[in-house]
């Protein structure tokens, strides 16, 4: 944790912005019997963070009997710190409102909440738990959910091609994204676990973003947070062509317009500001009238 925190501050004087979360975890990462000690790391450690670093907690599941614990000794004392709630094994809308609930007590009613989706029960209810207010991201919980089916969906699954071609796996996926895209919410892809192989890496979050959807993805290893940042970010041409369509569209006060022999209008301008605003969030370099309006948006 002390090291992608670090990492994480490093990244930023680099790009000038923070461009990857930092997740403390709780529920992989307390030993059974030393949940209290693990919650009262994470909340010393959220508390040190840089400033302007973004840094999120996964405690446990609701049905847990640390899950109290942990809203109770966290985000009680380090709310203000934190930029969402990871939320794992969320199996219903009713499991969000209760969490919502536990942390609003806590004194933080404005703290995001992210989900896990780990099951065929969660994935089927996936649309309720992304139209709550309180939540920002759905996540897909790979190896949990392949578990989840007793062995019926063979360990390839959660390999690197496997994941893709799965049936199973991959409605799960398409479930997802699209009930996140459905309200305005951000799917993010599960972990590759084949951290040392970075072309294969690229591959499986390139085949995430373009074919399924998913606007982030998980790392599991320092590794892979360049890579994962170069794939989902859009490309310098991209990055050019949005800025110059844009950059027409203002001077037609928003009317339609044509370039390079194509009709443009607000349809696309907000296909294009979302190219603008993917770079920015990845740290990539903006052109000048660009980096204006981000400079708006931030004053």
């Amino acid at each position: 944790m002390r090291k992608s925190l670090q990492l994480q501050a490093e990244m930023m004087q680099e790009f000038g912005a923070c461009v990857f979360d930092v997740s403390l975890d709780c529920e992989d990462g307390a030993p059974v019997g030393g949940e209290a000690e693990h919650a009262a790391l994470v909340t010393e450690l959220a508390l040190g963070a840089a400033e302007g670093a973004r840094v999120a907690v996964r405690i446990h599941p609701v049905d847990h009997p640390a899950f109290e614990a942990d809203i109770a000794t966290i985000v009680r004392k380090a709310g203000a710190k934190l930029a969402h709630v990871m939320l794992p094994k969320c199996e219903s809308l009713a499991d969000v409102e209760h969490a919502a609930r536990a942390i609003d007590a806590a004194g933080s009613p404005d703290l995001p909440l992210q989900v896990l989706i780990e099951s065929p029960a969660a994935v089927h209810r996936a649309f309720d738990i992304a139209s709550h207010p309180r939540v920002q991201s759905l996540s897909f919980g790979l190896m949990d959910f392949v578990s989840a089916h007793g062995g019926a969906i063979p360990s390839e699954g959660m390999g690197i091609d496997g994941q893709f071609t799965h049936p199973l796996v991959v409605r799960a996926k398409l479930e997802i994204a699209s009930a996140c895209h459905a309200h305005g919410k951000v799917p993010s892809h599960s972990v590759i676990t084949e951290f040392k192989d970075t072309a294969a890496l690229k591959r499986a979050v390139t085949r995430a973003n373009r074919e399924f959807g998913f606007t982030r993805a998980w790392s599991i290893h320092p590794d892979q947070i360049r890579p994962i940042l170069e794939v989902m970010a859009p490309t310098e041409q991209d990055i050019e062509n949005a800025t110059t369509i844009l950059v027409k569209a203002l001077a037609a006060d928003w009317a339609p317009i044509q370039h390079a022999g194509k009709l443009e209008d607000r349809a696309s301008y907000r296909y294009y500001w979302q190219v603008l605003e993917r770079a920015h969030q990845t740290g990539r370099r903006l052109p000048t009238e660009a980096q204006g309006w981000f400079e708006a948006a931030r004053h």
